[in-house]
């Protein structure tokens, strides 16, 4: 290692996120050095929000026959291990669709391999992209963007799988194609909420058709056409123009509860062809409710540039997971399209985005680390005690990860990082196994929570109480987190229960137990983490993490298996950090 080492403190202050192929091994875990469908129907009103017992049996994404039961191991001594993490998901979701509408090709550079990233590449290739491997490893890509407007043909599919990025970033382009393009995924995406989304694509110009319960997938979307000329139909070209700048004069039709009907704010599609159309001077505008995701808005950012006059987005209310907005704002601008961002002083519903025209460029990104899959080996540090470093940490980043530097220090872990000749971070969390409760709003870096819990209840084992709050939205992930999270624990014999805006977690032993995963990767990771500290626990089906992090169980072996190796020292743990927690350099301050 090269630098001096300093214990974290300081704040970065920008970031920049920067064919198909089967998901393969992992990264490695090496050692540290030593010193080291029913009746279509229309929108009828909002998505139904399901309750927290709606639960999916727990199996992987695509795998087939009863899931296998993984025994979750134990550390055999202190943890002296440096996990090589394979790249951002997020960021390579993002990466991938901008290159796909980029002015020229694109070269992207450690590329997230996973189920998630596969079924991204392929709705990107339904609508014309072109996607090369240049390495066997399938990590660095050649994108060769797909013309517009898309040329879909009859019978475009895509399969949204299981994953949030590909069924909220890829029907808005369907808007730009030239023909509808149907939307379905696995068991468990249809119960995730996509309505407020696809309200906003209707004042876009779409026409949204629900094959299944309204506000969720499966769903057909359909440009809206244009209207006969004299001398002909107009041209694709000219009906994309159409669907973007044009609204009908009149009535505006449903709204969800909420949604503002501000003038100059584009109407939703009409039911039959327009009788009567204005042109709209400026930016196209559309408001959305995100408080289930923050997707629903970055998914109009993304494709805001390639309007005629760009895109205004005003949320109707508070917006989750508010750094994954800022990470969409920054790809964009590397890519240089212009983005204004509101002044996060505003209240939420006054808040407007505007995205300028300009089809993103072309050129070489390098995909960051995943920092929120570091998250379960950083933990294991404080549960096993030792330490766990993570290498290629960046010292300025966007990702809702960041923030572990300082939330794993009031949990119990100490937290350092050293410089590298690159400029970028080698980032090293040490325990000794004591653990501490925690009360935390957890809003703005919600996919952190699993990990997070699953302290808790180890915590709570010794004694300690927890609170997690600004969780809500969770109940609209892969299944509903909170439910899950509160049935594990409880299966643990742990104590835990809902509040309605996270989770309590009481003091109270635990005893091993097979665990769900409810075909979510992070709460198979929540399981690994309980496993570290709770002899005999199983993981129902651990495959789910290869939603995002393909060669988990591989990984999480070899990191353990550095246990007692160089008899890694445990660090004492510092004194608590701010309860509110927000990751450093983001922008405008998320999935």
């Amino acid at each position: 290692m090269n630098g001096a080492e300093d214990v974290v403190g300081g704040t970065p202050t920008a970031g920049s996120g920067t064919g198909r192929w089967l998901p393969g091994d992992s990264a490695p875990v090496r050692r540290e050095p030593e010193g080291g469908v029913s009746a279509a129907g229309r929108r009828q009103g909002a998505p139904v929000r399901r309750g927290p017992g709606a639960l999916l049996a727990g199996r992987a994404p695509g795998a087939g026959g009863a899931p296998v039961a993984w025994p979750a191991p134990q550390a055999r001594g202190p943890l002296d291990a440096v996990v090589e993490l394979p790249g951002s998901k997020s960021l390579t979701a993002r990466a991938l669709l901008l290159a796909a509408v980029a002015s020229g090709p694109s070269e992207l550079v450690g590329v997230l391999r996973s189920r998630d990233t596969d079924l991204m590449v392929a709705a990107l290739t339904t609508l014309g992209a072109r996607v090369e491997p240049l390495d066997q490893a399938g990590t660095h890509l050649r994108v060769t963007p797909a013309p517009r407007p898309f040329a879909v043909g009859d019978g475009a599919r895509v399969d949204c799988g299981l994953a949030g990025t590909v069924m909220r970033f890829v029907p808005p382009l369907a808007v730009l194609a030239d023909a509808p393009v149907t939307f379905d995924g696995d068991a468990a995406a249809r119960r995730r909420p996509l309505g407020p989304l696809l309200e906003a694509l209707e004042h876009l110009g779409a026409s949204i058709d629900y094959l299944g319960e309204a506000g969720h997938l499966p769903v057909r979307v359909t440009p809206r056409p244009a209207p006969h000329r004299e001398n002909g139909t107009c041209s694709p070209r000219e009906r994309y123009l159409f669907a973007a700048r044009t609204v009908r004069t009149g009535s505006e039709g449903p709204r969800a509860p909420g949604a503002a009907s501000a003038a100059g704010t584009v109407a939703p599609a009409v039911r039959s062809a327009p009788t009567a159309v204005r042109t709209i001077a400026g930016p196209a505008r559309v408001h959305v409710d995100a408080s289930d995701s923050s997707q629903m808005l970055s998914a109009l950012l993304l494709v805001g540039s390639l309007l005629p006059d760009g895109l205004e987005v005003t949320p109707t209310g508070p917006v989750p997971s508010l750094p994954h907005v800022a990470m969409t704002v920054a790809c964009l601008r590397d890519r240089g399209v212009v983005v204004d961002e509101p002044d996060p002083a505003q209240v939420p519903g006054q808040r407007t985005w505007r995205v300028h025209p300009g089809a993103p460029s072309g050129g070489r990104v390098v995909i960051e680390p995943d920092l929120s899959n570091a998250g379960p080996f950083l933990a294991a540090a404080l549960v096993a005690g030792g330490r766990v470093s993570v290498p290629r940490w960046p010292a300025a980043t966007t990702q809702a990860g960041d923030a572990w530097r300082r939330l794993l220090p009031r949990m119990g872990g100490h937290v350092t990082t050293r410089r590298q000749a690159d400029g970028s971070l080698t980032l090293t969390v040490r325990g000794d196994g004591r653990l501490r409760g925690v009360d935390v709003d957890l809003g703005e870096v919600g996919e952190l929570a699993t990990t997070v819990a699953a302290l808790a209840v180890l915590a709570g084992a010794q004694g300690q109480a927890s609170r997690l709050r600004g969780l809500a939205h969770l109940r609209g992930h892969e299944t509903d987190r909170l439910a899950a999270l509160v049935a594990e624990t409880r299966r643990l014999g742990g104590s835990a229960y809902e509040v309605a805006d996270g989770l309590a977690i009481d003091p109270s032993p635990v005893h091993p137990a097979r665990l769900r995963t409810y075909a979510d990767h992070r709460m198979a990771t929540f399981a690994a983490v309980v496993g570290l500290g709770v002899a005999g626990v199983e993981v129902e089906d651990v495959s789910a993490t290869s939603k995002t992090l393909p060669g988990f169980p591989t990984m999480w072996s070899d990191m353990l298996s550095s246990a007692g190796a160089s008899g890694a020292a445990a660090a004492p743990a510092p004194a608590d950090a701010p309860a509110a927690l927000t990751p450093q350099g983001a922008e405008g301050s998320a999935e």
